[in-house]
């Protein structure tokens, strides 16, 4: 258990700093590159985001059958002729998905963004930059899924915020030696893209079986593949319905709004995703090591980690989420100076911070799911998700923009964690769900939100524009949130009076 929090340490450790990184030099990118150059970063990374639509399940399968073959469920050569064959489908696709988008550049430039200032031609130049480095960046995933699977995340994890400083830190160098112009920026994130992958291509190949010890040649064919296929093409396909699901709304607005306006959104629903950035290692940690009890007939163990892990999210990604819900617009002001800007984006915060953190502890019914090999619940939950999230985003966005995205945004994902995750829980684990329910998740989130909330009444209008003050009032409103949701954990007041003992 000692590798795992080490792991989840690790991944922590990197993914606060890859948050932090990218969140506070935000101000500074608007500073040097104004509003709109902004809104193009954001539109660089919705489109990374709608290129995982072509993964077709592959990196989380190459990642569960790491963790498989580490476990012993399948050999070498069988590992080592399946990573073979994923890899040509990953150049196909990248080369081809790429070349689609380069050829698109200028119908995108032209007639989709809603330009103002920025030359055309600029644009243009940046959008072909983007498909080269999106191509780039998404070929990394098979690397990653080798890496991680072989439960490698404190590796992984300094490697991370090693690249998020050369994207996010190294940019400036660039910008100020050759100009703070977009196509400085994306000239940039492209080399820094090769560097990526060069170096996480060698890193998986060298936690591969050696060629060496197999019994024979592990030649070229696409065989391998057919016993994953099933459980790749589940993936694949909530893989694509969870990009629709998050990234509808930015693709839909990126088309109605102004670029600039469409920035100080993709700044908002930003801050808003750095609680996604507080799951996500844990997500990463005990994914594997579920699929790997499972594999090894350890359902209680396994049970217990889910457990564990669920307090562990409710703690910190709670905190983060009432947090920016309660604090948003104080939160702004003091990040960026800007009170027009804070009045703006500060409603859109709130909503999607919420979005998230129901989005968060909803995820845990597809990591037992995962574990267990088999994902048709997630499969139909999220269908009947996006057949009812499209029309709506849709017809909010048109009328009500930014703020009526993110009530859809909030409303689905409160009503797929309260409904849809119950009946999972209910088919899988029949005796799980409501000790999960309210021992694990609302248990520590009510008080916590109770807590800020008394807060935000009593000393909100005493703060007033002064940006130390709104950094006081925003950092003494978490202390008190992730403070009652310590010990509204019962697995935290146990840890507390054994050490008191």
């Amino acid at each position: 258990m000692s590798h795992l929090k080490a792991n989840i340490l690790a991944n922590y450790f990197s993914q606060i700093y890859v948050t932090l990184v990218g969140i506070l030099l935000l101000p500074m990118y608007i500073k040097y590159m104004g509003s709109e150059a902004y809104g193009l970063i954001g539109f660089f990374a919705m489109l990374q985001a709608w290129f995982g639509v072509l993964d077709l399940g592959l990196t989380p399968t190459i990642g569960r059958e790491t963790a498989r073959y580490k476990g012993g469920a399948i050999t070498a050569l069988a590992f080592r002729q399946l990573y073979r064959a994923l890899m040509v489908i990953f150049i196909i696709v990248a080369f081809v998905a790429g070349s689609v988008l380069f050829s698109l550049s200028n119908f995108i430039a032209t007639k989709w963004l809603n330009l103002e200032v920025l030359p055309v031609g600029d644009v243009v130049i940046a959008v072909q930059i983007m498909a080269i480095s999106v191509a780039l960046r998404w070929m990394c995933g098979l690397f990653r899924g080798v890496v991680s699977g072989s439960e490698q995340l404190v590796w992984l994890s300094c490697f991370n915020a090693f690249i998020a400083t050369l994207r996010f830190v190294g940019v400036f160098l660039s910008m100020w030696y050759f100009g703070f112009t977009p196509l400085v920026f994306f000239i940039h994130q492209f080399f820094v893209a090769v560097t990526e992958i060069v170096i996480l291509a060698i890193k998986a190949q060298k936690l591969l079986p050696n060629k060496k010890n197999l019994r024979r040649d592990i030649g070229w064919s696409f065989e391998p593949i057919k016993p994953v296929l099933k459980f790749s093409l589940t993936i694949a396909f909530t893989a694509a319905i969870w990009v629709i699901v998050t990234q509808t709304d930015k693709l839909i607005l990126s088309g109605i709004l102004s670029l600039e306006d469409y920035g100080n959104f993709t700044l908002a629903v930003l801050v808003a995703n750095g609680i996604m950035m507080v799951s996500g290692p844990i997500s990463s940690a005990i994914m594997p090591r579920m699929a790997r009890l499972h594999a090894e007939n350890q359902r209680e163990e396994m049970i217990a980690l889910y457990r564990k892990s669920t307090q562990l999210v409710a703690i910190l990604a709670g905190s983060a989420a009432i947090t920016l819900i309660i604090a948003s617009k104080p939160l702004l002001i003091a990040w960026t100076g800007d009170v027009q800007l804070a009045l703006k984006a500060g409603p859109i915060l709130s909503l999607y911070a919420a979005g998230n953190l129901f989005l968060c502890m909803a995820a845990f019914s597809y990591y037992l799911q995962y574990a267990k090999g088999s994902l048709r619940y997630h499969l139909i939950g999220n269908i009947g998700l996006v057949v009812v999230l499209i029309p709506a985003v849709i017809f909010a966005a048109i009328n009500l923009g930014a703020v009526g995205a993110g009530f859809i945004w909030l409303i689905m994902n409160f009503s797929f964690f309260f409904f849809w995750v119950t009946f999972v829980h209910y088919k899988l684990e029949p005796s799980l769900h409501f000790k999960w329910l309210l021992n694990d998740t609302l248990k520590i989130v009510m008080p916590s939100f109770t807590a800020g909330l008394l807060f935000f009444y009593f000393f909100s209008n005493s703060i007033g524009t002064d940006r130390f003050m709104n950094v006081i009032f925003v950092i003494v409103t978490g202390i008190v949130v992730i403070t009652v949701s310590l010990f509204s954990s019962d697995r935290i007041i146990s840890t507390f009076k054994r050490r008191l003992r």
